[in-house]
């Protein structure tokens, strides 16, 4: 990422902050891999405390993964308790996600790829329709003990937003750099951290009025520059 060196110093303080202020998190696993791409297909739309909720809706609706995968993204909607747009891709991406695993491996069962390198088992995630990057980084972090450092959208333009990554760097580029200087055994918590603090309330609206100050100063520059 361009000037890393810039924005290390930033991220590191950041997560220090953030850990002071925090009591120990526990890292969540998962022994059903499949389940961990699913919870990544709602958490890559949805908040945690709403994925939370959906979950217990799910448990009580659907006798296993593989009932879930017969229905209809509109139940999986329902049983969030949202609506808009995200909602929507939510419950097109589970049902895509489950028919994905069942057409590659017949089952909804991914239990297989444990006995695959930690490589081989990414690429084989990567493969299986619907399955998007975030959904890949949480399963290979939560389910399969990989060293990766999941991003939804709300966390990357948090970031940019608050100057802790290069304001044109993409996705990719930013994961590799947080990867990089965030360890494995730290991975989970900063996810977390970083996850929890862009969902606080009022998050977004500071970044995006910090972002329109910096549009007006600049604006005003230009205006004298003409005079």
């Amino acid at each position: 990422m361009k000037d890393s060196q810039k924005y290390l110093s930033q991220v590191q303080k950041f997560y220090r902050s953030l850990k002071r202020n925090t009591a120990k998190i526990k890292k969540v696993e998962y022994e059903d891999i499949t389940e961990s791409l699913i919870h990544a297909a709602v958490l890559e739309y949805m908040t945690e405390s709403v994925t939370k909720a959906a979950f217990k809706r799910f448990e009580e609706h659907f006798v296993d993964s593989n009932d879930m995968r017969v229905s209809r993204p509109e139940e999986i909607v329902e049983m969030l308790g949202q609506e808009g747009e995200d909602a929507r891709k939510v419950g097109v991406s589970v049902i895509t996600i489950l028919n994905g695993i069942f057409k590659r491996y017949n089952t909804v069962n991914l239990d297989s790829l444990r006995k695959l390198g930690k490589r081989q088992a990414r690429t084989a995630l990567e493969k299986i329709d619907g399955v998007s990057r975030f959904c890949v980084d949480y399963c290979m972090l939560t389910a399969l003990d990989s060293h990766s450092v999941p991003l939804t959208d709300a966390m990357v333009k948090y970031l940019r937003g608050n100057e802790l990554v290069h304001p044109e760097a993409d996705f990719e580029e930013i994961e590799g750099f947080l990867t990089r200087q965030i360890s494995a055994a730290n991975a989970y918590e900063f996810y977390s951290l970083l996850r929890r603090q862009s969902e606080t309330k009022g998050a977004a609206a500071a970044v995006k009025r910090k972002t329109k100050t910096k549009t007006k100063t600049k604006s005003t520059k230009k205006t004298k520059g003409k005079k």
